[in-house]
Parts: structure tokens; sequence; C-alpha cells
């Protein structure tokens, strides 16, 4: 599907000029551009992955290089995603508070800061981490701004089950920051991100669709309506809870993750079926209660990476 471009008011509109623009709400409004909150959840699958890989406690000084590279990397990606967004951002209620279209920043600046906080990510972790985990955090970052927000995002239905793949990178990227490779448990665990991604999203997509409407974005709620995506949550929620039960019998994991994976696994798929009923019963607004299984999902993902971590202290 091609979606045609929206015109947008221009960055500024709500009033804020080059001239009125206090230093500190500036800093804020630079850090607000690299998505602090999600750049946390990114957070959560790298640490213990690297646990994993240790087989016990890293080097703390390895771990804080490797959080603060890809909060670098993250940020910059971020950056650019708003930099080339900035028109639908403008239209859109939730994220019309966003530095570019607030003006607090300027398109030109934001540029500038993405593209700056690439290059430092890319050689703060090759000098520091090694170069393939700077290769990997590289990756991520073109997918996510090229793949993702310029090619898939405005055209296709699929755009966040693959534009995914970015934010299933940093488990790719914990792993071989301490071993200087790729296994197939991080495999394992990248494809976990890669099937929980859109279960995930689809829930909050279906509370704001009308937002995405308005700009043409076809994300899966906007397109097929709610009885459509709660059946693929369902389907991706299954796969998700399969896969992340392959660690234990290949030997990654032991009883603790096991039982963390199939508890949370399972109150996972009760919220999923749940969601599913009620867009089957034809139940909308409030009472479709999508946001619980979006909440519970990030509960989930948290659950299932803290077990990672823990999880080689009681083999």
């Amino acid at each position: 599907m091609c979606v045609t471009a929206v015109e947008s008011r221009p960055a500024g509109v709500l009033g804020t000029s080059p001239g009125h623009r206090p230093f500190g709400a500036r800093v804020m409004a630079f850090v607000a551009l690299t998505k602090p909150r999600i750049i946390e959840l990114l957070l959560i699958t790298t640490v213990p992955v690297m646990f994993l890989a240790e087989r016990g406690v890293p080097s703390l000084w390895l771990v804080l290089v490797t959080c603060f590279g890809g909060y670098l990397s993250a940020g910059g990606a971020n950056a650019l995603n708003m930099y080339i967004d900035r028109d639908i951002d403008a239209l859109m209620d939730r994220t019309a508070q966003r530095p570019l279209v607030t003006g607090m920043v300027s398109p030109r600046e934001c540029l500038v800061f993405g593209i700056t906080l690439g290059v430092v990510s890319t050689l703060f972790f090759g000098l520091l981490v090694n170069w393939l985990s700077a290769a990997l955090s590289l990756g991520a970052l073109l997918f996510y701004v090229v793949v993702y927000t310029m090619l898939l995002k405005r055209r296709t239905t699929q755009n966040i089950v693959w534009g995914g793949i970015a934010g299933c990178m940093p488990v790719l990227i914990g792993w071989s920051s301490v071993k200087n490779e790729v296994s197939w448990a991080a495999v394992i665990l990248f494809l976990v991100i890669f099937f929980w991604t859109p279960p995930h999203y689809w829930p909050l997509s279906m509370k704001v669709k009308d937002d995405y409407a308005r700009v043409g974005v076809p994300m899966l709620p906007v397109v097929a309506g709610n009885r459509a995506v709660a059946r693929q949550i369902v389907v991706y929620s299954w796969v998700m809870v399969a896969v992340s039960l392959l660690l234990t019998p290949l030997g990654y994991t032991g009883w603790f993750y096991t039982a963390v994976a199939l508890v949370s696994g399972g109150w996972w798929l009760w919220e999923a079926h749940a969601l599913n009923a009620r867009a089957k019963s034809g139940v909308t607004g409030a009472k479709l209660k999508e946001m619980r299984l979006f909440h519970w999902s990030i509960t989930y993902v948290s659950l299932l990476f803290v077990a990672v971590a823990v999880d080689p202290f009681l083999r």
C-alpha cells in the first residue's frame, strides 16, 4: 500500500521563536529527541543478555560503556526519526509536543544532532567495546531510520513487524559486547523481541488509530480493524511464548528462567485471548481495554529478561 505525503503545519507551530528558547528548556528538548523512555526498554534487553553471556557478573565497566553507547546510538536513531516524521508529528495528538513541532529545536539542529550521535556511538562502541558491537549498533540505527521510518512506516501494514528488527538488535549487541560473537542464545532472544514487538505495539495503535488514520500511516488497526488485529496479536503471542521456551532445551537456561517464561507467558496469552474475545464481540472504546495488554507487555519483557540475568546464578 502506498500512502501519499501529508501537508503539515510547520515546525514551531506552538509559537516558540529562536528568541524565546530558555537554555534549560533547550537542553531538555535535545534529551527528548532521544526518546529516553523507549531507550530504557532497550537497555532492559541489553544488560541481562550480558549476564547470560558471561554466565555470571560481567565487567561493570563493560556494562556501563555498552549501555552508554547503546543510548547514544538509539538516541541518534530516534532524533533522525523525528526529523523525518516532523510533518506528521505536527498533526498527531500524541506527538504534538515533540521538540521539532513546538520549535524548541530546529530541523537542521535535529538532523545534525542525530547524525553526530550516530557517528559518535559507532566510534565509541568500536574503540571501547568491539567493532562487531559497533557494526550491529550502526546497523540498528540505519535499519530504524532508513528501512522503518523512510521505507515501511507510510507504505505498509507490516511496518512495525519488520521495522521492529531495529529494536531487537540490543540483544545481539549485549551478547557481542561480552563474547565478540553472536550465539544461538542471542538469536533466540532476538526472535523473542521480534515476535513480541507487534503484539506490544498494536494495542497502542488500536488506542490511537485515529491519529494514524489522520496522517495516512497504515498501521494495522487503521487498515484492518480491531478484530483482525486481535487475531494477529494472538498468533504472534503464541509464537513469542514458544520461542522464549527454546532456551532451556538448548541448554542456555535452567529451571528459574523456564518457570518465569511459563508463568509470564501464560498470563500474556490469557490477556491476548481476552482482548481477542472482546474484539470479536464488537466491543469498542474504553471497554475494549486494549491498553491492558500494552502495559502487561512491558512488564512481561522486563520479567523475562530479569530471569535471563538471574538464571545463571541458580544453575
